[in-house]
């Protein structure tokens, strides 16, 4: 089972389409996919038709005591639109972590040790992070075998980025294998200067990290969104889902070349 985190330390760039395409276009080569809301504003889950604010059972529960438990974890997934797709949810809850993470030792590898119950069920897992460092970010990069880090081709975007490149280098100094992380140009516009300039700074500043795929502004991701639908099921044709197709023929390469 591969585990990978969609993160990035500055909200709007494109988080919760990013894992939800991905999963989309795994799921649709056959793979079996669970998707993870961390983000407690529940973007993933509420794509889906939940709602963050009324569910019984999510993400939550696993930073609860004794919440780690095979059968508690199953309790917590969810079906969705997809038929090869399930879904962890995210609760508004979740925003109360970081006071009780400060009282509570191994906070910080709480969905680690949950999907460790899940190995011979899904072929990947597909995290979606909080756009803030704590204890549920910590929590996907602590997960995950790849980390995707989408970057809105904008002036403050970058910005947002260079905090997030920060974060990881601290992250992996404390691990005993590097965390592998590409970065993902979202939102991009040809017709505008800031678009263009922006992803020629990104050319020139994270070379070995960059995706070869550049995700173009597309109406179709607001379309599937509003279906409750991956988008990939929506309109496979779309310029959109060709970039993320070619975005994860990438990211599949270093696991084929195994």
């Amino acid at each position: 089972m591969q585990v990978w985190a969609v993160a990035n330390q500055k909200g709007g760039v494109g988080k919760t389409t990013t894992a939800i395409s991905l999963a989309g276009l795994l799921a649709e080569v056959g793979y079996r996919v669970l998707l993870v809301d961390l983000d407690p504003h529940g973007s993933m889950t509420s794509y889906f038709r939940y709602d963050p604010d009324e569910l019984g059972n999510s993400v939550y529960d696993l930073f609860m005591p004794a919440g780690v438990t095979a059968e508690r974890v199953q309790e917590l997934i969810l079906e969705t639109s997809h038929e090869s797709i399930r879904l962890m949810p995210a609760a508004t809850a979740l925003a109360t972590l970081e006071r009780k993470a400060v009282t509570q030792e191994g906070m910080g590898l709480q969905v680690a040790r949950a999907l460790r119950h899940l190995q011979a069920e899904y072929d990947y897992v597909l995290i979606d992070s909080p756009p803030v460092l704590g204890v549920l970010m910590v929590n996907a990069l602590a997960a995950c075998h790849h980390l995707v880090v989408p970057v809105q081709t904008e002036f403050l975007a970058l910005k947002g980025l260079e905090r997030m490149v920060r974060t990881i280098h601290m992250i992996n100094r404390a691990r005993k294998h590097k965390l592998p992380f590409t970065v993902v140009p979202t939102f991009y516009d040809r017709r505008t200067q800031a678009s263009v300039n922006s992803l020629r700074e990104l050319h020139k500043l994270y070379p070995e990290y960059l995706s070869k795929a550049v995700v173009p502004v597309d109406t179709k991701f607001r379309n599937a969104s509003l279906k409750g639908m991956v988008p990939s099921s929506l309109d496979a044709g779309s310029r959109g889902v060709h970039a993320y197709a070619r975005l994860l023929r990438n990211l599949l390469e270093p696991q084929e070349q195994e």
